[in-house]
């Protein structure tokens, strides 16, 4: 579904991406792991067009989007709920999601899609009228998530989505995002919490400063002592 082959980004002078390749198939769950400033987020910006590479190729379903603007991307069916959830504070749940189906006029589907979210995220419809910014951590996380998904995508990017989350709402997180994954939706995740994460995922790519060190199996990067000592907290 989603091909990185060989791609240098840059911010700046600063060469971020290192010719990194990778390639995610559809119905997967894909992680990205490393420590802070590896190029995880970086890798994430460039698939979504935000920082497009220098060099090599980004193929979406086999065709090419590198240098293709970051809103026509989401219309080709990639979505991305970022770092830092980044929702806009002073709109409603409501208006928020709506925010996340801007590339679209399928009224009646798009209110189908909402209904979607308040199945997984019981919470937002409890708060549907509440504006995002006196949210709770965990539920402002629901509501990125959630307007990612407003787009319809096929390939889902989730940046850091257990962040500042306390362990019993990471655990619900995690759960949905296995439920996503479940309903048809591919998703790359860049995570921090590197157990929980090789915990749902089917493949994984560890980046160390801008290149990839090890990639294979999740379960078996899991059991990798260089992973464990390095990313699992393990001696």
């Amino acid at each position: 579904m989603l091909q990185l082959q060989n791609v240098h980004t840059y911010y700046g002078n600063i060469h971020a991406l290192k010719g990194i390749s990778l390639e995610i198939n559809q119905g997967e769950i894909v992680t990205l792991i490393g420590s802070n400033g590896a190029g995880k987020s970086t890798t994430l910006r460039t698939i979504s067009g935000i920082t497009p590479p220098r060099a090599g190729q980004v193929l979406f379903e086999g065709k090419p989007i590198n240098g293709v603007p970051a809103h026509k991307i989401v219309s080709q069916g990639i979505s991305q709920s970022p770092e830092g959830r980044r929702i806009f504070a002073n709109l409603t749940v409501r208006e928020n999601l709506e925010m996340g189906a801007f590339t679209r006029n399928d009224k009646a589907e798009i209110a189908s899609d909402m209904d979607r979210v308040f199945e997984l995220f019981p919470r937002l419809k409890e708060r549907v009228a509440q504006r995002g910014g006196t949210l709770s951590g965990g539920e402002q996380q629901m509501l990125a998530i959630g307007r990612a998904l407003m787009s319809r995508p096929r390939l889902l990017l989730l940046d850091e989505p257990s962040m500042g989350l306390a362990p019993v709402l990471v655990d619900l997180i995690f759960e949905i995002i296995q439920n996503i994954n479940s309903q048809g939706t591919t998703i790359l995740v860049v995570e921090q919490n590197a157990l929980m994460a090789l915990g749902i995922a089917n493949r994984a790519y560890v980046l160390q400063t801008g290149a990839i060190v090890k990639a294979g199996d999740a379960a078996t990067l899991r059991e990798d002592e260089d992973v464990q000592k390095a990313y699992l907290g393990m001696e």
